[in-house]
């Protein structure tokens, strides 16, 4: 899945994307280690995993989106 990286904090190594509908789902700092990433800034793609119901969705992985 793809999405659009909304907020980060380098701190906590969490923040949020935004789905492509404009939904924001909040992810943690293990999805983040998860993708092997260093930096994360907003406005870039990015594909993330998620588990979950589809109406409040986990997000496991964030990595950069490539083409």
């Amino acid at each position: 899945m793809q999405a659009t990286a909304y907020t980060y904090d380098p701190d906590t190594r969490s923040g949020q994307v935004l789905l492509d509908d404009g939904t924001p789902v909040p992810f943690d700092a293990p999805a983040f280690d998860a993708g092997g990433l260093r930096l994360l800034r907003p406005g870039q793609r990015v594909r993330i995993e998620v588990e979950g119901p589809q109406d409040s969705p986990r997000i496991t992985l964030v990595t950069l989106q490539t083409f």
